[in-house]
């Protein structure tokens, strides 16, 4: 048993020392060929929730059996739990603030003079608005964040292919809801001084961009239920 308390103890390492920047990734909304792609990823997005629920239900058989180990020390234990929260595999309760971006009308005209009338591509969220608001809410201090249903992540990447959001191999469609547990006033302040975020609310005024930001009471936050294993390319020989 004590090998499978190392074994988490290492997992947990791993994860908390990767950087906590999600993935960054160009903008693909108006990759045509990438579209194509669309159908594929809508019936594998099924599938990924059912074995996310199976890998949760597993996880917790898991940290069971790791309770039951009486011979780690407390300090072992202490320490084991401290970097098994930050690695996200915990709930986190606490204040929060929710974040809702959305795709303007389609019939949407620019609202101020001196603005070209927009392009289909200005009035979709694009991957790089989602990622800034990710970005700024862990600058802001936040002690977790959920995206839709799914909790992130230190390897979590935000990606968009067309107009749709794909996380962790499961598919959103707009509005997106990104929830933060922290302290609402720091994380707000990280939200308005974030360039990206800045540019994002030119869109907003301009062509009528989805926005909104609401502070929550006490909110708890599902532990990450996914696989926690480094997915990586290997050269065939």
């Amino acid at each position: 048993m004590r090998v499978l308390t190392a074994a988490v103890f290492a997992l947990a390492g791993l994860i908390f020392f990767t950087s906590f920047n999600t993935a960054k990734g160009t903008n693909i909304r108006t990759d045509a060929s990438l579209l194509k792609l669309s159908d594929l990823i809508h019936e594998r997005s099924l599938k990924n929730g059912e074995l996310d629920e199976s890998n949760a239900a597993l996880r917790e058989d898991v940290e069971g059996l790791a309770e039951r180990d009486d011979g780690s020390t407390r300090a072992e234990d202490e320490k084991l739990a401290s970097l098994e929260k930050r690695a996200g595999t915990q709930k986190v309760t606490g204040e929060a603030i929710t974040v809702t971006l959305n795709d303007a009308p389609p019939d949407a005209t620019a609202k101020l003079p001196g603005y070209p009338e927009p392009q289909p591509d200005y009035l979709v969220i694009h991957q790089q608005d989602l990622q800034a608001v990710v970005n700024a809410l862990w600058q802001g201090g936040a002690k977790g964040i959920k995206v839709m249903d799914q909790r992130l992540i230190s390897t979590s990447a935000v990606r968009c292919v067309g107009n749709t959001l794909i996380l962790q191999g499961r598919v959103y469609s707009p509005p997106y809801k990104i929830t933060a547990v922290g302290e609402p006033e720091k994380l707000q302040k990280a939200l308005a001084e974030s360039p990206a975020i800045q540019n994002y609310m030119v869109y907003v005024n301009v062509y009528g961009l989805g926005w909104k930001v609401t502070e929550d009471e006490t909110v708890t936050l599902p532990g990450y239920s996914g696989t926690v294993d480094l997915q990586y390319a290997q050269p065939v020989e």
